[in-house]
Order: C-alpha cells, then structure tokens, then sequence
C-alpha cells in the first residue's frame, strides 16, 4: 500500500526565501531539458533525447553551477527531469491515440510550484 503525507510547512522569512530559490532553481532545470529536447527534435534530424540521457548530464550541470543547481538535492533533480519525461510519454500516447497531441510546456515560476523528494 503506497502512503502519501502532506506536511503543514510553517517556514521563517529566510527559509521561505530559500524555498522560493528551490523552485526557481528546479523550474530553470525543467525549462532547460524542455529547451534540450525541443531543439535536439528540431535541429538534429528529429534526434529524441530521453530521461537517461539528461539525468547523466546532471552531474555535470551540478558541477558547473554549484552556486544554483549544485545546493540542491539531487534525486530532487532526477525527479524534476522524470516529471517532464512523463510529460513527454504522455504526449507521445496522445498522438498515437489520435487525441489532441498539446505539446509540453516551458513553465514559469508561478506555475511552477511542486518539487518532489523522492
């Protein structure tokens, strides 16, 4: 049986302002491997870039930018990259099925408000 608990955050001013740079940070990766996938589709003779790929890239990115990507979790950053691989598979079911594809969208920082800790 899976359980989920959601707890009730009571953050201080500073720990809130931690959090909003989490989201920020998560929801510039998200926009990066959308951005990768897109133009790799694009530009590359129509080359698909998959979950794999891009959290073996992870590394690096952390170690190029330890001051934002690199502070932070990083099966938090895994499970960013899985969320915008389900997204995908879900857009590729949609065009199979002949439903209305709606193809990925980049997020901003408001709509952008979960991140997982797997």
């Amino acid at each position: 049986m899976i359980r989920a608990y959601k707890f009730l955050m009571r953050p201080t001013v500073g720990q809130a302002q931690d959090l909003a740079e989490m989201l920020r940070d998560h929801c510039s990766l998200y926009n990066g491997a959308l951005q990768e996938r897109r133009d790799a589709y694009r530009h590359l003779s129509k080359t698909s870039i998959k979950y794999g790929m891009q959290s073996a890239q992870l590394k690096d990115i952390r170690a190029f930018d330890p001051d934002r990507q690199g502070r932070w979790s990083f099966s938090s950053q895994q499970a960013t990259l899985r969320r915008l691989d389900k997204a995908f598979q879900a857009f590729f079911r949609r065009i199979k099925s002949g439903d209305a594809p709606g193809h990925p969208r980049f997020r901003g920082v408001n709509w952008f408000d979960t991140v997982e800790f797997p």
